[in-house]
């Protein structure tokens, strides 16, 4: 039997070295450094290992297991960033293995940060080299279970594991599928990034949709603080009012008009702002015009 990275086989010991073991069947020897051995190892010693190649492209031998294999998918932790090459993956060896840029979004915004989470399977390219795949959809799909008529508006946790134009999905704690679109966010989140949110709606497919926006009576106090900030920044003066045009509200804001809307009447009703031509004013620096 040829001996490939990404396989766990149990092996023997036929000699040691000043830095580790030669373990080999009828075929081909591996080296397994002292540093990956699990105490010490005898001559004619069973072991069982998992092979991979380390930074000088050899194949070598762990007795660390990895949380995920070629047969199977686990959450692992990002822990390197390389621009336009890709991100490394924390299998649970001392090596790290990569995560193409190809198999990413062309975006590098929305790529895994460092400490990020990943939902993936480890795959063999042509030459033997072991590189990390994202888990599809359908794989998402047979671990995901079917959302209780109860999770509506309940609040959720999850990992972000796949973006698209128009929206991102999610696998929550629970393992539910959902999907948020992008009404439903202020900022784009990453593949891998852990968000809070909560169940808006469920699907006859199974799936749910997820809100990242707080509710109208949470999000008011930030959104009107927000506002106050901004106002108070340019010295009490801004050029927005209820009236002013959604889009430039996004754009200057990043939030929707009706948001914007409720802000302003939480900040008048605390009697802190006026509003008079287009333009909002705080009262503790400017008096009204008609006063």
């Amino acid at each position: 039997m040829t001996l490939q990275a990404g396989e766990i086989v149990t092996l023997v010991c036929s000699r040691e070295t000043d830095i580790g073991y030669m373990l080999g069947n009828d075929q081909e020897e591996v080296f397994l450094h002292k540093n990956e051995a699990a105490g010490e190892v005898e001559l004619e010693q069973e072991i069982t290992v998992f092979l991979y190649h380390d930074s000088k492209g050899r194949l070598s031998a762990t007795m660390s297991m990895p949380h995920i294999s070629l047969e199977s998918y686990g959450f692992a932790k990002v822990v390197d960033v390389l621009e336009g090459i890709g991100v490394f993956v924390d299998i649970g060896i001392q090596k790290d293995i990569l995560l193409e840029k190809g198999d990413l979004p062309p975006l590098e915004s929305v790529w895994p940060n460092e400490g990020d989470e990943v939902y993936c399977t480890l795959k063999r390219t042509n030459k033997g080299r072991l590189l990390i795949k994202l888990a599809t959809e359908p794989v998402m799909k047979m671990i995901a279970i079917q959302p209780e008529p109860s999770m509506l508006n309940k609040n959720v946790s999850g990992i972000i594991y796949r973006t698209l134009r128009v929206g991102s999905y999610i696998l929550t704690d629970e393992r539910l599928i959902g999907f948020i679109h992008e009404s439903q966010r202020r900022t784009e989140p990453r593949i891998g990034e852990r968000v809070n949110g909560r169940v808006i709606d469920i699907k006859d497919d199974g799936t749910v949709n997820v809100s990242l926006l707080p509710r109208v009576h949470e999000g008011l106090d930030e959104d009107a603080s927000q506002l106050f900030d901004y106002l108070m920044g340019r010295g009490g003066a801004m050029p927005y009012w209820d009236k002013s045009d959604a889009e430039d509200i996004k754009i200057r804001f990043n939030m929707s008009k009706g948001s914007f809307k409720r802000a302003l009447g939480r900040l008048m009703k605390e009697d802190k702002i006026y509003q008079e031509e287009g333009w909002t004013y705080a009262k503790e620096l400017f008096q009204k015009h008609n006063q």
